[in-house]
């Protein structure tokens, strides 16, 4: 496998026979805005050029990514080698070879795990909404958020009568955090705050006032602190450092906080930016 240099492999202990990978927006085909390794294709981005890049994902991890429809939720999908494109998610897992559990971000935080024994892998989309457990419904009641369903379907992949658990399996599970929205640029309403203050005790340690009702929240922060309270004690990757922030790397990652209201084209229509992938699979 040969990935562009400015690609991450992800620092973690996982087994040997686990791989994972994050693409930035270098390696692709499509022009600006989306320049050049843009693997969403609800972007405006040229048809063509979204399955080019998506090929040429294929071919660098050598395996068959799988795409969710990510809609902010928590429902989890669990592949296999028949699993096609477009299933309405924002998790999935895997004990099979051959198919790579497959999260596309641009702001949001990817979030993979694997096992110890490295039977099996899963992925997790979390952006606020996911991770409180909100579900679009900002104000309502929360719900099991998204960290805590791909826990659970994970540990029922593995050890079907003791899942339920968690705190027992959990060290068992490795995760590794990829880029996101850093603590500096992710400004947030009071609403965001409170949202996660029902759900996760503690939480309004990892945002700051900036005034007028708004906050600055650690996206990063909140999961893995998440992520602590649910057992799990190897927690890798993004840490809250600058160059963990995709707002604040623009010649790397893309944005769509950033990007999505950039003038483009000589100042005709507005810009939008690209997806980027987090992978991982069994070989």
């Amino acid at each position: 496998m040969i990935f562009p240099t400015e690609w991450l492999l992800p620092d973690w202990p996982a087994p040997s026979n686990v791989r994972a990978v994050f693409t930035t927006r270098h390696g692709g085909s499509s022009s600006a805005p989306w320049d050049s390794m843009n693997l969403g294709d609800h972007m405006g981005d040229v048809p063509e050029h979204v399955a080019t890049n998506r090929s040429a994902l294929q071919k660098a991890i050598g395996t068959q990514p799988v795409f969710l429809k990510q809609v902010h939720g928590a429902f989890v999908q669990q592949l296999d080698s028949t699993s096609a494109n477009g299933s309405l998610a924002d998790a999935c897992l895997t004990r099979q070879r051959g198919v790579a559990c497959t999260i596309m971000v641009a702001d949001c935080l990817p979030v993979l795990l694997t096992n110890a024994d490295g039977t099996a892998v899963a992925a997790a989309h979390a952006g606020w909404r996911g991770l409180a457990g909100i579900n679009g419904n900002v104000g309502g009641k929360a719900e099991e958020g998204v960290l805590e369903a791909i826990l659970s379907a994970f540990m029922a992949l593995n050890r079907p009568v003791d899942y339920i658990k968690r705190a027992q399996a959990a060290p068992e599970i490795i995760a590794w955090l990829g880029p996101c929205i850093g603590p500096t640029a992710f400004e947030v309403g009071s609403e965001v705050k409170a949202a996660f203050e029902a759900s996760q005790p503690g939480a309004g340690r990892f945002f700051q006032p900036i005034g007028q009702g708004k906050y600055t929240a650690d996206l990063a922060g909140l999961a893995r602190a998440r992520l602590q309270a649910l057992g799990i004690r190897q927690i890798h990757g993004n840490d809250g450092s600058a160059e963990w922030c995709t707002v604040s790397n623009p010649s790397r990652f893309f944005s769509h906080r950033r990007d999505a209201g950039a003038v483009v084209h000589g100042g005709n229509g507005f810009g939008t930016t690209g997806r980027m992938a987090a992978c991982v699979w069994l070989t």
